[in-house]
């Protein structure tokens, strides 16, 4: 048979298709320089950690409290990465380095952003509420006005041909109660009342119905088709809709068309019966409709300008976040020691990696300051250890869809 990693022989070296040897090694790491150490074991990739907690809880184990901490920088990112989607953002895709930025003010910087994006879409949710309303209240003026505009056109053309008949001889088409009308005291003539809004077109049907049956057809009810779909204020939503006009007698009948407007979700909106007032109500909203629609311009710049900010650093704060769970992860899985000032770790690693696993010890040790060094040292056991194959360019491929998979 071939040598490893010769050349002679009748076959090739099988080097790819080999485990490495691994062995399973001890490391006491000072509290102080832990979460360094990992960090770098991390970067090194070389070793694999045994859980030696397993008989405690996610909630029982050292660093329960950083996890959860973790994990709530992970959700504002994820609230953030939502907001980028819903105004057609994407996080900057180009490579990212190591973030400089500390954990604690990560954690400050994300609250600040978070709270600031909340604001700024309730204030956005109520401008826009207040457009759509005040929109349907200029439709409404318009439309009713329209209506009310021609009843009277027609009602004066007819109270002239009527005074004309007067004149001359009575025909039948003269009203036999003109007279009396004419004549009746102003004061005891019933004057009709009238609600004025706008319902969604596919319950306008049944509104009507609704109204003429709890009325006993005592309420006139007019509707007035929109070409265009309007944007509700209650859902946000484009919905078809109606401009309705209710004309009742009395307080019963309104209180009933009142309460059958809200049951079928019709905003209702109060309407002038003076040309002059109609006038000035249309003007006074036209101009707040110019100004919200400013100040929601406004808006929408700053947020969009937000995110953008969000979306340049995004992929680097996720990746840190992420990192930071990791080894806290880790650091769950090592025993603390006795006296509460040593973490004591057992893991898997390659023989030919001790060298490298050593220098990361004294690395950490050394950047954090720490007066005693990390202890590393082979335990020997008759346990079955994991499989490690060194990849290249060509079988890494290969070997990543072995992990996804098994």
């Amino acid at each position: 048979m071939a040598e490893r990693g010769g050349g002679g022989g009748c076959c090739p070296p099988m080097d790819l298709l080999r485990a490495e040897p691994m062995q399973l090694v001890q490391l006491i790491i000072p509290i102080e320089s832990a979460h360094q150490t990992v960090a770098y074991l991390g970067d090194l990739g070389l070793i694999q950690f045994k859980d030696l907690n397993a008989e405690k809880s996610p909630f029982q184990r050292t660093y329960a409290t950083q996890i959860k901490r973790c994990a709530e920088m992970a959700r504002k990112l994820r609230y953030f990465r939502e907001e980028m989607s819903r105004a057609g953002w994407s996080p900057a895709t180009k490579p990212v380095g190591r973030a400089d930025i500390d954990m604690d003010d990560l954690e400050v910087k994300l609250g600040v952003l978070e709270a600031e994006l909340i604001e700024m879409n309730a204030n956005g949710d109520k401008l826009q509420r207040s457009y759509s309303e005040l929109l349907e209240y200029k439709i409404v003026l318009q439309k009713a006005g329209e209506f009310f505009y021609s009843a009277q056109n027609s009602a004066t053309a007819r109270q002239r041909e009527f005074g004309s008949q007067q004149i001359g001889e009575e025909s039948l088409d003269t009203p036999l109660l003109l007279e009396q009308e004419m004549t009746a005291d102003s004061s005891k003539q019933v004057k009709l009342g009238f609600l004025t809004g706008l319902v969604p077109r596919e319950k306008s049907m049944a509104f009507e119905r609704i109204i003429f049956r709890a009325t006993r057809g005592n309420v006139f009810t007019k509707q007035i088709v929109l070409e265009d779909s309007v944007i509700d204020p209650v859902t946000g939503e484009k919905v078809d809709k109606n401009v309705f006009m209710a004309f009742y007698s009395g307080e019963r009948a309104k209180n009933k068309v009142t309460k059958i407007c809200e049951t079928f979700g019709a905003n209702r909106y109060p309407f002038p019966e003076d040309l002059g007032k109609q006038n000035q109500m249309l003007t006074e909203v036209s101009g707040r409709l110019s100004e919200l629609k400013t100040t929601i311009d406004a808006g929408l710049m700053h947020h969009s300008n937000l995110l953008k900010t969000i979306g340049e650093q995004y992929e680097q704060w996720a990746l840190l976040v992420m990192r930071e769970k990791s080894i806290y992860h880790t650091l769950n899985m090592l025993s603390i020691d006795v006296t509460k000032k040593c973490l004591v770790g057992e893991g898997w690693s390659p023989a030919f990696a001790a060298k490298q696993i050593q220098d990361a010890l004294q690395r950490a040790s050394y950047d954090a300051n720490s007066q005693v060094g990390a202890i590393f040292q082979i335990l020997h056991t008759k346990e079955s250890p994991p499989t490690y194959f060194q990849t290249n360019k060509f079988t890494s491929a290969f070997q990543e869809i072995v992990d996804a998979y098994g």
